[in-house]
């Protein structure tokens, strides 16, 4: 009886360890529409694809810029940056995180290259005001780049002193450049929000200039059903 007891402890013992190291495949919050970005296009084909991950102010900006590029295959708009699991839009827009807007894009390098890509960040919002984009204040709407290697980062790097050294700025550029750990997918009404909300006051006056200068800016670059749009 001793030694079954010893059994039935030990087996317990091994349950409760391999439970603790590994949890279940998901934790996520009932009720919440947040997703990793892993979960989130699990059943797309993006596997062929390169990604970028940028936060440029708000994301209905830089989503709408990004999605008139050819080569670009998606745009998703979400969070990143920070250590909160599962955040929602409410607790980044009032700082209760450390993540910022941010839109994690697949593209295809046989298209257009991540060099690019950077360009159009660099064009699409201001990366001279620290953690402000125009009316838009506070550390959840700051510049920055999440590089997912080694290239990313050398090459984010170069871009930046490039830009400082050449005076394409009248101020020195304040974006960060740090490791991509991990994007939180945005609830579903903020995906597409410009094309969804043309007659929105803040896309009207905030975020449509930055497109159009986006468009005209890489007039050559655009997918065709936007080539007949360009002012």
């Amino acid at each position: 009886m001793k030694n079954a007891s010893v059994l039935l402890i030990f087996f317990l013992f091994i349950f409760t360890n391999c439970s603790t190291q590994t949890p279940s495949a998901s934790n996520k919050p009932k009720g919440t529409e947040i997703s990793k970005i892993g979960d989130y296009v699990a059943d797309m084909e993006y596997e062929k694809y390169s990604v970028a991950t940028f936060a440029g102010g708000c994301f209905w900006c830089t989503e709408a810029s990004f999605e008139r590029i050819n080569g670009v295959v998606d745009v998703i708009s979400g969070y990143s940056g920070g250590t909160q699991s599962y955040p929602t839009y409410k607790e980044v827009a009032y700082g209760k995180t450390s993540h910022a807007e941010s839109i994690h894009i697949f593209f295809d390098p046989e298209i257009i290259t991540y060099n690019t890509l950077l360009e159009v960040f660099f064009t699409a919002h201001d990366p001279t005001t620290l953690n402000r984009q125009g009316p838009d204040v506070g550390p959840h709407y700051r510049s920055a780049i999440f590089y997912h290697d080694a290239k990313q980062q050398q090459a984010a790097e170069k871009t930046i002193a490039r830009l400082n050294d050449s005076g394409h700025f009248s101020d020195p550029i304040v974006t960060q450049v740090v490791s991509y750990q991990e994007f939180w997918v945005a609830e579903a009404y903020h995906q597409d929000y410009y094309e969804h909300n043309p007659g929105n006051p803040y896309i009207a006056n905030v975020s449509r200039p930055k497109v159009e200068k986006v468009k005209k800016v890489f007039a050559n670059l655009l997918k065709e059903k936007y080539q007949k749009t360009t002012k």
